[in-house]
């Protein structure tokens, strides 16, 4: 299974003195069970396209593959795609509505059509895959902390059992604490499901951490679409247009500096950590 575009654009208000073109001849394909990360800054794009993907903005031109069919043919089952490309929005919370969380989570199911059984059953599953606890199943969704709230909104979109999941800014919000808790959540959805996950985040070290290829927008256009270590090893190019490295980027560079002969590819502190005691090691 994967998502493909092909030269796809997209313009806000077409025509229009307030007209923006937000996309700019697209061209990206995405697999199945990979973990991609979107970054840019802001009105770089990220956002519209993902949108695009689960058929909530349509094109204005160009064409978008969900397993090798058009979404754009005619007669193309759009509620089929919205169960398969499930999207988690920016605080999710706020699409919170029923009287207990249990309830809320079963509404997705609800609506694909599956009996009260399934749906609860479902619901179950997702809860548990989230790691909100069974404590919380029968309590208001607007008793719960922003973390909490955060996994029970991700769980509504799971029991709907979509094959690509994507999340805008997930964290956002969050405490330290919550942002890490949610963070590795989804990566461990990731390793249980086989998962797709397109992850929008502005924060670079949690991108490093946890994503195979990052997609880099800037005005529209892609920039960037590589590994981390490849993507980040621009980080001059990135701070031109408003973004930077992760911080054990800067690290790495400025040991190589001074005059140790670290590799500067590191992105994450455990690499960053290991190639230092190697380099260590050398010098004994």
């Amino acid at each position: 299974m994967s998502i493909r575009l092909e030269h796809l654009n997209y313009i806000y208000s077409s025509g229009t003195s307030y007209e923006k073109h937000a996309l700019k001849d697209i061209n990206l394909t995405i697999l199945h069970g990979e973990f991609v990360g979107i970054i840019g800054h802001t009105g770089s794009g990220k956002s519209t396209l993902i949108q695009h993907l689960n058929g909530l903005i349509r094109a204005g031109s160009g064409k978008l593959y969900y397993n090798d069919k058009n979404i754009y043919e005619d007669g193309y089952n759009m509620k089929e795609l919205r169960n398969q490309v499930g999207l988690v929005f920016q605080y999710p919370e706020h699409q919170l509505f029923e009287v207990d969380v249990i309830t809320d989570v079963c509404f997705g199911p609800k609506n694909q059509g599956l009996s009260p059984e399934e749906c609860r059953e479902r619901a179950l599953e997702a809860l548990k895959l989230v790691g909100l606890k069974e404590k919380y199943y029968e309590v208001s969704p607007f008793e719960l902390s922003g973390g909490q709230k955060r996994r029970a909104a991700i769980a509504g979109v799971l029991a709907m059992r979509p094959k690509v999941l994507v999340l805008d800014e997930p964290t956002a919000g969050l405490d330290p604490k919550g942002r890490d808790d949610i963070l590795e959540q989804i990566a461990y959805l990731h390793k249980q499901t086989d998962m797709t996950v397109i992850l929008v985040s502005h924060s670079m070290e949690d991108i490093a951490r946890f994503a195979d290829r990052i997609i880099v927008m800037n005005h529209g256009e892609v920039m960037y679409n590589d590994e981390p270590k490849k993507v980040f090893a621009h980080y001059r190019e990135l701070e031109k247009v408003g973004l930077a490295a992760p911080q054990v980027t800067y690290m790495m560079h400025d040991l190589r500096e001074r005059g140790f002969a670290v590799d500067t590819e590191a992105t994450t502190v455990e690499e960053a950590a290991d190639e230092i005691m190697r380099v260590l090691e050398t010098k004994r």
